[in-house]
């Protein structure tokens, strides 16, 4: 075989090599990006049953203001935030206001007896589920496209074909965390 046959396979080879590299880190990004628009859907979703759920509550604890306020104030926050750390930041702020809502209702018999009380209740709830799966599964595509990105050989490349930095997680607060390992139990 001559010398330029063999230079020509090893560039081939090569470029199908680096082809393959770029091909999977470029899936792994659309995964992730679609994991990531599966929990601003599920996150949407639970910001617009907040409303019906604060006067639900409203309706039976009208003198509860600040609590009305503090929902509200870190619902629209949690809907403006922009990026992975941003949202998840703003989001664990706003889990916490809604806890403080809950508790209001707690108080209240009559209103947790209503069938539309349950019903915002059941949603919001399914609603959580469905987050932490979207969370779950986005982290999970980010863990391997970071991986990929910083395994060898992939490394050497990734900076020359666009993936020079890792993808954020999106991760709980240390109160999450708690409440994650150790739920809030809701009565009926």
């Amino acid at each position: 075989m001559s010398v330029v046959v063999i230079v020509i396979i090893v560039a081939v080879l090569f470029v199908a090599f680096a082809a393959a590299m770029y091909n999977a880190l470029v899936r792994l990004n659309q995964q992730s990006d679609e994991a990531w628009s599966d929990i601003t859907v599920q996150l949407k979703r639970r910001y617009d049953l907040i409303p019906n759920l604060v006067n639900a509550v409203k309706g039976y604890a009208s003198h509860e203001k600040t609590v009305f306020e503090d929902v509200t104030k870190a619902r629209t926050s949690a809907m403006n935030a922009d990026g992975v750390a941003e949202t998840a930041k703003a989001d664990n702020m706003f889990q916490q206001t809604l806890k403080s809502l809950f508790a209001v209702a707690e108080a209240y018999p009559d209103l947790k007896a209503t069938e539309n009380f349950q019903q915002l209740s059941g949603e919001i709830t399914d609603t959580e589920d469905k987050i932490q799966a979207s969370r779950r599964f986005y982290n999970g595509v980010v863990r391997d496209f970071n991986s990929k990105r910083k395994t060898f050989p992939t490394n050497i490349f990734a900076g020359m074909l666009g993936f020079k930095t890792d993808k954020e997680f999106f991760e709980l607060d240390e109160a999450q965390t708690a409440t994650v390992q150790n739920p809030v139990e809701v009565k009926f």
